[in-house]
Formats: structure tokens, sequence, C-alpha cells
């Protein structure tokens, strides 16, 4: 068993509504302020790869990936992970993760400004150290699998000369992990229950709700949920995948059951790899030990795409600059014209 490295204070939640903004979460206000938006948890001496973990609706930075008795932090406590990986620097995502703002209104402006913001948040966090080039591998629980492919989206799209930075993060992503992210976008039924289960879980006083106004908030966010997986596919065969699901049922106030079914969270497409998980969602992503129940598969995919990643992401580089030279040369012909 191991002991965290920080102390994170539990807050006790209000009783919430969609339509009610002042029932945010105190860890989207009071405790985002403790912590910036990335915080380094991990870094060896000399890292080869960055590892992004980010977490999910009514998450935190650090609580999502801790043990229930708080006692292990195994992204940056000593003997778990970085005992592991030891090539490289762990980084978590912070961001305002409000079940009522990111399953509302608004649902995908809200999702892409946060999306956006974790792009410019790396781009200028990997200047200041340097490392503009290094292989990304992301760890996403939940729907911080949604804003890494929106996010990852946006960067493939920034190809001209002064948003070259921002393209970076595209380009240096290797292999991505994702713990009970829906998926499964041709059903948008099943996005629909997936908004609807987080609702029980995070505002169980809604649970009973069937007003339009509520259905009609969850029906734009599995919508929007749905965009986000269409505009990824033409450009995930990119990246290594590990899809995992959860194989115990979560308490959803009068009920148990699967907040995201294994045929969402683990479609079987190409070239990408699936497992169970003997967690249920909230507890997909808290190992206490190195012997914990997925923790040495989530580790050994982590090490494979770590040994895998530099040589892989400097060819891209090449590729790239290849690319970006005749670019260049063409706008500079089309400007003589």
């Amino acid at each position: 068993m191991c002991k965290m490295n920080r102390a994170l204070k539990l807050r006790r939640q209000p009783p919430a509504t969609l339509s009610d903004a002042s029932l945010m979460p105190k860890n989207n206000v009071s405790e985002l302020s403790e912590h910036p938006a990335l915080s380094e948890v991990y870094r060896s001496e000399n890292p080869t790869v960055d590892i992004v973990a980010v977490h999910g609706i009514n998450g935190d930075a650090f609580k999502t990936f801790t043990t229930q008795d708080k006692k292990c932090f195994w992204l940056g406590d000593h003997g778990m992970l970085p005992s592991d990986i030891t090539n490289s620097r762990v980084l978590t995502y912070s961001y305002p993760a409000n079940v009522t703002t990111l399953f509302g209104p608004s649902c995908s402006d809200t999702i892409m400004h946060i999306a956006h913001t974790l792009v410019a948040e790396l781009v200028a966090d990997r200047e200041a150290n340097d490392a503009t080039d290094r292989p990304i591998l992301f760890l996403c629980h939940s729907l911080g699998g949604i804003i890494v492919k929106r996010a990852l989206i946006y960067s493939s799209s920034r190809t001209s000369h002064k948003l070259q930075h921002l393209h970076s993060i595209y380009i240096c992503t290797y292999g991505i992990i994702f713990l009970g992210t829906p998926h499964q976008g041709s059903d948008k039924a099943n996005l629909l229950k997936y908004g609807q289960r987080l609702v029980a879980i995070c505002v169980p006083s809604l649970v009973t709700d069937t007003t339009p106004k509520l259905l009609e908030a969850l029906q734009e966010g599995s919508e929007t949920l749905q965009e986000i997986t269409d505009g990824f596919a033409p450009i995930m065969q990119r990246f290594r995948i590990f899809f995992f699901w959860e194989q115990l049922k979560t308490h959803m106030g009068v009920t148990y059951d699967y907040v995201v079914s294994h045929e969402s969270a683990a479609p079987i497409l190409p070239d990408t790899e699936r497992a169970g998980l003997q967690s249920n969602h909230q507890d997909i992503c808290k190992f206490a030990s190195r012997n914990s129940r997925g923790y040495k598969l989530i580790i050994a995919a982590l090490r494979r795409y770590a040994r895998e990643a530099p040589e892989a992401i400097s060819s891209r580089w090449i590729q790239e600059r290849e690319l970006m030279g005749a670019r260049r040369r063409y706008e500079a012909d089309e400007l003589l014209r």
C-alpha cells in the first residue's frame, strides 16, 4: 500500500439540479484554484515521454486517480507508475467537470473550450520544458476520453505555419488509453443513457426527473458525443489505442448498472486493443498497489507505448517538416503569381 503525495480535501456537495448554476461542485471553483490546469506529478531525470491523465465528469485531477481511502495516488506515488515507467514525465489535467455544465445547454461549446485549452496548456508547458517534440501518451477516464478526442481533432486541423505549435500535439500523440469512455457513436440511445447514468451518479436528486428541459439537455449532450466520435474516426488509426471497460456495476441511487456498456467502451476496431477491468465506473482508474486488478494491464500498455514512441514520433517529425517545407514553397509561389 502506498501513501499519497498530496493531501486531498473532500468537500460535501450541495443538492443539484441541471438548471441551478449555484450547484457547481466545490472542486470546480475553490479546488481548481489550488493547482494549475496541468500539474506535473512525476519527472524522471531524462524523460523521453509525457504521460497526460485526463479525468471525467465530476472528477478531479488528483482524486480521480486516488484510492477511496486517499492512501494511494498511483500516477505519482513512489512504487507505482514512477517506478514502472522510469523514463516518463507524468502530468494530470484539471478542468471544470460539473455534470450540469458538460451535459447541459451549450454542451458542444463547453467541451470544445476545454479541449482547446488542453491543447494550449500542453503546448505552453512543453515549450517551457524544451520538450515540444517529445511523444505524448494520454490516459483518459470516462468523458476525459471525449475531451482528448476533441483536442486531437482540433490539433490535427491546425496546419498553417502560424499555428504549427498547436499542431504539434497531434504529431506527438502516440498512444491513448481509454478507461470507461463511451465511443459507440452509431447508437444515440446508448450515449443518451450514458448521460442519464452520469446524472444518476452525480446528481441523485434528479434520477427520477423526466422533464423536457432535462431530457433536451441530455439529448444535446449525447449528440455532441456522437459528433466527436465521428470526427475522431478519420484520424484514430494514427494512434495506438487500448479500450478498457468496467466489469462491475455502479450504484446509481436506486439501482446498480453499468455506466458505459462494454460495447460502447471497447468497440471492436482494427488495430486496437480491448480488455475488461474488475471495477465499477468510478474505480476503474484507482489502484491501491501494483498487485491491484488492472494495474499490470495498464502499466504494460504504457510501458510498451513508451518504448515504441520515441522512434515513431521522430519519424513523424521528419515527415512533418518535409510537408511544412512543401507548403511554404507552395504559399510563396502563390504570392508571386
